[in-house]
């Protein structure tokens, strides 16, 4: 549980992070241009972003990572039947050996849910990451474009 809290906060620290610097940048009339030419200069730029970098903004990326498979099913079971199986072979006690089966195959099946849930959160975060990245690139182009037309950008 604590290495999923860390994976998750750091994936929450990162994606605030790189939020902050996707962010349309704000863009003041530099020589004088009316509220009317920058409006027109700003649609302009929007659509040069776009056909230059190949993102669109207005439909992100479907790269969120699928649901995580449903946890595995099973495990104190197959333990206990494998327990069980090496009880009567071992001329021990079956029953016992069939309840430490179940409680391995348990503890074995609770850990690969938890691998599973971790992977998800790692590939989610990354396809995050990555969308907040090509916001970047998308606003970088953009300013540059802006900047041509002499605006001022923050």
């Amino acid at each position: 549980m604590h290495r999923t809290q860390q994976i998750m906060i750091g994936a929450i620290v990162l994606t605030v992070a790189l939020a902050a610097s996707a962010q349309k940048p704000t863009v003041y009339p530099a020589k004088g241009q009316s509220a009317s030419q920058q409006s027109k200069d700003d649609g302009e730029c929007l659509a040069w972003a776009k056909q230059n970098t190949g993102i669109d903004p207005s439909k992100p990326a479907q790269t969120q990572a699928a649901a995580p498979p449903p946890p595995p099913k099973g495990g104190r079971a197959k333990g206990a039947v494998v327990g069980a199986t090496v009880g009567a072979i071992g001329d021990n006690d079956v029953g016992n050996a069939a309840v430490k089966g179940a409680v391995v195959g348990g503890v074995a099946q609770r850990n690969r849910a938890r691998g599973q849930q971790e992977a998800a959160a790692a590939q989610n975060q990354q396809a995050q990451t990555q969308q907040q990245a090509d916001l970047g690139k998308y606003y970088k182009a953009y300013g540059a474009c802006m900047t041509g037309r002499g605006y001022s950008i923050s």
